[in-house]
């Protein structure tokens, strides 16, 4: 480990991910501001520092709500934040995509920013970035001093992946999707994005790591599994425990969306354990169990949406799927399938244009699992 990993490493593990941020009871368009204050209260009373956004999560307000709620009730030097540069979503042009520091510096309040990402870089976006001259442009705001430290979020292949961090060697970290459940997917490809992070001595962000909250209420028999292992934990803190417990991790995201997941996550993570030998024998378990079930792996991130000109809630159809297929519970789906569809349009709407394959970092055949769903719901 170099002297730079160490300095990045010098951190309580976890981090308060602010995508998927609490909504208001009477507006469910609008992020509750005073329930995020509370959370940000517990993360930093347990000495908890790093806070990630992006400038495309919630529009916008995201990083606004990191502003009142953290940025404008701490000292700037207590706490870190992360946010992201999207060259791709919106299909913003070179000048717009560069603005995007500015506009999420003045959103959040901030000077500077600790820890700035090109984000979700993949096979589809990879010439976007680089035909923009993004790399350069984000080495300049370091030299500036409006980034302290820059790296980009990854849903591509081990190779290209290994590619980037050969082109570009000064990327301070990098950000990737790791969890028990994906460890070994074929299209996700943790362990081998991991492995080669590793080769490259980068230390390395995890997201997803409950995988959207898949994880926090997996299906009947993981959640057996580890209530036997361990009754008093919570399937989430198992999930963040796997990831933690991993080398070279710099900090392991959680989208908290409510003070109940913030106290759980505290609970564990706090005082850090990583998984015994004995607990990693329960993990494989529960992968075997998840492979054999076979959900559809979606992380609700939403991209998918954007654009998608039959105006179709795909995250929350997978999701009505997901329920029915690995859980049998045809009322519960059909309750959540009709929500989705409310105003919008259903499974069998979808016309085929590839959009949202092109936007899923999952890299999920959506146009063929939106025809099953279709089948079953519509």
């Amino acid at each position: 480990m170099n002297k730079k990993e160490l300095s990045l490493m010098d951190r309580k593990k976890l981090g308060f991910g602010l995508m998927r941020l609490p909504k208001c009871a009477d507006d469910p368009q609008k992020i509750d501001i005073p329930q995020v204050c509370e959370m940000v209260d517990l993360f930093m009373d347990a000495g908890f520092t790093y806070f990630d956004t992006a400038y495309v999560y919630d529009g916008g307000a995201s990083e606004e709500a990191g502003r009142k709620a953290l940025v404008e009730r701490y000292p700037r030097d207590s706490y870190t934040i992360a946010t992201k540069l999207n060259a791709w979503l919106g299909k913003p042009d070179e000048k717009a995509a560069k603005q995007q520091l500015a506009t999420s510096m003045q959103r959040l309040g901030v000077d500077y920013v600790d820890f700035y990402l090109l984000h979700a870089l993949q096979l589809n976006n990879r010439s976007i970035y680089e035909e923009y001259g993004l790399w350069d442009f984000v080495r300049k705001q370091k030299e500036k001093g409006l980034v302290r430290h820059w790296g980009f979020s990854f849903h591509g292949t081990p190779r290209m992946l290994d590619e980037l961090l050969m082109e570009n060697p000064d990327a301070e970290f990098v950000q990737l999707q790791i969890n028990y459940a994906d460890w070994e997917n074929v299209n996700v490809a943790s362990r081998e994005c991991y492995e080669i992070a590793r080769k490259h001595e980068k230390p390395i962000i995890i997201m997803e790591p409950v995988k959207g909250g898949m994880l926090a209420a997996p299906p009947d028999k993981v959640a057996h599994l580890l209530k036997e292992a361990d009754p008093e934990a919570s399937c989430a803190s198992w999930a963040i425990r796997y990831a933690a417990s991993l080398d070279g991790i710099m900090s392991v995201l959680s989208g908290m969306s409510n003070l109940d997941q913030m106290k759980d996550n505290i609970s564990f993570m706090k005082d850090f354990h990583p998984l015994s030998d004995a607990e990693q024998e329960v993990i494989s378990r529960a992968q075997q169990i998840i492979r054999e079930a076979g959900a559809i792996p979606c992380t609700a991130c939403h991209y998918c949406t954007d654009g998608c000109p039959a105006n179709i809630n795909i995250p929350e159809i997978f999701r009505a799927f997901n329920i029915q297929k690995i859980y049998n519970n045809m009322k519960q789906a059909g309750q959540i399938y009709s929500r989705a569809v409310t105003g919008r349009g259903r499974a069998c709407d979808c016309i085929e244009c590839g959009q949202c394959e092109g936007a899923c970092p999952q890299h999920l055949p959506i146009i063929e699992l939106l025809k099953e769903a279709g089948e079953q719901f519509d």
